[in-house]
């Protein structure tokens, strides 16, 4: 193990628990990726093929070996099967994510949903079913809630042949769609289509596969990612700005803890429930507890810190080390994003892991199988067992390294076009005028190859001070307000323009907008202006970034935002550079075809020169006020692939 613990972090409360671990020898995240070294070269640019037992196969681009694999595939099929695959597995994640909030508002509907869910924001579901063609006037809500909830379910086949929620791009970029064929016509209907386009001997050409996997995406984005944000809005309310806490200060040595990990808010609504219990709080204070204190990790904390004002206390490489502050009862998991490795550090102290959902189990964790229509009393159960657990506790092995730091979050479209008077027209205009040039979403992952949060925060650091209005969401949303980023003092680190519309509205110039799921709050956000103007997403000066991510998600959304119109730059490259076609394909050929491409660039600050040369280009090509792009000085290199 090494002592570079500054190489591996940029925050406090993560390099002393690094370093808690090398004392304790508790194996973590970083020590697996160094076991790792070097890693297959063949994966790593997309060049292994193991979809069917003629091989696996490799192709040798570079040297004497072989040029195609034995069904004769090329390396442009090969990396464009992998790729292809990596879409469906991200797209099928959000999906089925959406999947179980729809399922669990069915309930609600049909009056199943016992206690603990209720229609929290009817106004919304009113709105929403009124796209679906649903008659409100003069019906209750149940009755609406019902037959939306038919018509959302029938779409994750194919029975209308195109995605409801589609209709809120532009007109243009449905046009765009139109022509390239990629129209989203169901939500499980694109996933399985791409597992049939890279069978053996289906589809075998690359642009072909790859046209596909930009549908694939726009099914996710415009589809099961947007139904879960959509209804968790509608089942437990639409986020509004909230004051709260973060980083692993925001664990209480006096109380019992309970962390809430992974990425979906039904079980972590009700846990918040629970934990509000006068009989739970008064056997946590007959155990030897102050209280019960809550904090989240990943996007189940970011759903509940944006609706309930719930502390998080970190992010995706965060979930080991807050187990070995020694002051965790209980880690509850979901799904997406938990590292298997958890139950192994759990071992290690008294916390226990419990998972929840059927389909996500892991090996040395307590299951407690999640039901929607018992989800009090297994919320109850839950924290209960957290509860009991505190005595065992031993005082001596607590470290909270560090106090928390403050941050707002809440940031929904409703709640940002309600802070401009109820129309984006107040936006437009300041980027019009030039005082703000243009937006960023900056989204996505931690991963252990990149310093952990350093490609979030200075990216978004070099962008806000160049006036440019930054929204985030997922881990990135967690490493900026770490960096005390998200509150309205941060508005400081701003250029002159964006500082004064902060100030004026008293918002910070970086605005959380939710969990992964929650970048179709971007969409929205980003069709809303262009309609407004008659333009397209892709005339828009705005961009994307991942500076740090890993997961099959993230390129979904990636290739959303590109099918989408919007230009993004991802901070890991993809295993696509052993198909310089496909790779041509990705960064120009895209360009043509939606009017927007992928960058790789692993250095931020050379990044966030890409995104403003890139945004002066749209102001210029728009007629307002802008620097020519080529003269924004490209730094040079401090960080390579």
């Amino acid at each position: 193990m090494t002592h570079h613990y500054a190489e591996r972090s940029i925050n406090k409360d993560t390099q002393e628990m690094i370093k808690r671990a090398e004392e304790l020898g508790i194996e973590t995240v970083w020590d697996r990726l160094e076991a790792q070294q070097p890693q297959c070269g063949y994966c790593a640019t997309g060049l292994s093929c193991r979809i069917c037992a003629m091989g696996p196969c490799r192709i040798d681009i570079f040297g004497e070996g072989p040029k195609r694999g034995v069904c004769g595939a090329s390396a442009d099929t090969i990396v464009a099967r992998n790729l292809g695959r990596m879409i469906a597995a991200g797209a099928s994640a959000h999906s089925d994510h959406g999947r179980d909030i729809i399922e669990t508002f069915h309930l609600v509907a049909s009056g199943k949903g016992g206690d603990a869910y209720e229609i929290r924001d009817p106004e919304k579901m009113r709105r929403v079913a009124a796209e679906y063609g649903i008659e409100t006037e003069g019906r209750d809500d149940m009755e609406i809630a019902e037959e939306l909830a038919e018509a959302v379910i029938e779409e994750f086949g194919m029975r209308k042949g195109k995605l409801q929620m589609a209709a809120r791009a532009p007109s243009k970029r449905q046009e765009i769609w139109e022509k390239l064929g990629i129209v989203p016509r169901g939500i499980d209907r694109e996933n399985v289509e791409m597992l049939h386009r890279t069978h053996m001997g289906v589809d075998n050409d690359y642009v072909n596969i790859l046209l596909h996997g930009l549908r694939v995406s726009l099914s996710d984005g415009y589809g099961g990612s947007m139904v879960a944000t959509e209804f968790s809005d509608i089942l437990f309310g639409t986020p509004k700005p909230v004051e709260s806490q973060i980083n692993l200060g925001t664990l209480k040595a006096d109380h019992v803890n309970i962390a809430l990990h992974g990425h979906n808010p039904m079980l972590s609504e009700v846990i918040v429930r629970a934990a509000q219990d006068p009989d739970l709080i008064k056997l946590a204070k007959e155990k030897g507890a102050a209280g019960i204190n809550l904090v989240g990790l990943c996007c189940t904390g970011n759903e509940i810190l944006m609706r309930q004002g719930i502390p998080m206390a970190g992010n995706h490489l965060m979930q080991e080390l807050v187990i070995m502050t020694g002051a965790l009862e209980v880690m509850i998991v979901d799904y997406q994003c938990i590292m298997p490795a958890v139950t192994d550090v759990a071992a290690c102290f008294h916390t226990k892991v419990i998972s929840t959902f059927d389909k996500a189990k892991f090996p040395g964790a307590t299951h407690i199988s999640f039901d929607p229509e018992r989800a009090i009393e297994i919320g109850k159960e839950i924290v209960r067992t957290a509860i009991e657990n505190f005595p065992n506790r031993n005082p001596d092995r607590v470290r909270i390294p560090v106090e928390p730091v403050n941050l707002v979050a809440g940031f929904s479209v409703e709640a940002i076009v309600g802070a401009l008077g109820g129309t984006p027209e107040p936006l437009v205009n300041a980027i019009k005028e030039g005082k703000i040039r243009g937006a960023v979403g900056i989204v996505g992952c931690n991963n252990p190859k990149i310093k952990q949060d350093y490609g979030h925060t200075v990216l978004t650091k070099e962008l806000i001070a160049n006036d440019i209005l930054v929204v985030v969401t997922g881990c990135t949303a967690v490493a900026d307000a770490k960096s005390g980023l998200m509150t309205p003092e941060a508005a400081d680190l701003a250029g002159e323009g964006l500082r004064g519309i902060c100030k004026a509205l008293g918002i910070p110039p970086v605005l959380h907008m939710g969990s992964c799921v929650d970048n179709t709050r971007i969409l929205v956000l980003l069709s809303a202006l262009a309609n407004f103007l008659g333009v397209d997403i892709a005339d828009l000066p705005v961009a994307a970034a991942a500076p740090e991510w890993y997961s099959e998600k993230a390129v979904s959304i990636g290739a959303y935002a590109v099918a989408s119109g919007v230009y993004t730059v991802l901070g890991t490259a993809p295993p696509v550079f052993g198909s310089m076609n496909v790779v041509k394909l990705l960064t120009e050929g895209l360009e043509d075809a939606v009017g927007a491409t992928f960058a790789v660039e692993p250095d931020p600050k050379r990044a966030a020169v890409l995104i403003r040369r890139r945004i002066e280009a749209k102001r210029k090509a728009l007629g307002l006020p802008h620097i020519e792009p080529d003269s924004i000085p490209m730094p040079e290199p401090e960080i390579t692939l």
